[in-house]
């Protein structure tokens, strides 16, 4: 895929790599069956942020200044949710206590709302429900966030080449 500019290839991250994120969160909770705790939730907003911010960067893609600034934006929260993922995993690997709260998924399926609270499953933010290679899911966020979001702010603040 060629891309006319830098910054047209930073919109392109911007968009993509929350897509991506947010689809794999998804995924593995709903197909996977890793419920979410309430930090991983923490995570998505942000993501969800971005996708918005980089919509209204590629609407504006006739106006560079404008486009550019939804563009860091959307790469600021993208960013964001990075932090919080290397916040989350080192609660999980033990390197600095966390929150107390835990979280649960309350889908009723036909269930009256106390049979759905007490079967629901509860899920603790410092105990990493998947790794690949040691990296919890929250690991894997932050580093491809974090990776994501310093690469669109190079490519949408280096200004060569057309809008």
């Amino acid at each position: 895929m060629a891309f006319s500019s830098r910054l047209s290839a930073a919109r392109f991250v911007a968009i993509m790599t929350p897509v991506a994120l947010l689809g794999g969160a998804i995924g593995s909770q709903y197909l996977g069956g890793l419920f979410p705790c309430e930090m991983c939730y923490w995570q998505r907003w942000p993501h969800l942020a971005a996708i918005a911010l980089a919509l209204v960067a590629i609407i504006l893609r006739g106006s560079p200044g404008l486009s550019r600034m939804f563009t860091v934006l959307a790469a600021l929260a993208i960013g964001v949710s990075g932090g919080i993922g290397v916040f989350h995993a080192g609660v999980e690997y033990h390197w600095w206590e966390g929150l107390t709260a835990c979280s649960t998924n309350l889908g009723s399926g036909g269930m009256s709302t106390m049979d759905a609270i007490m079967n629901a499953p509860l899920i603790r933010c410092d105990v990493a429900q998947w790794t690949l290679g040691g990296i919890s899911l929250a690991g894997f966020n932050a580093i491809l966030s974090i990776g994501a979001a310093l690469l669109t702010l190079f490519l949408a603040l280096t200004k060569r080449g057309r809008a």
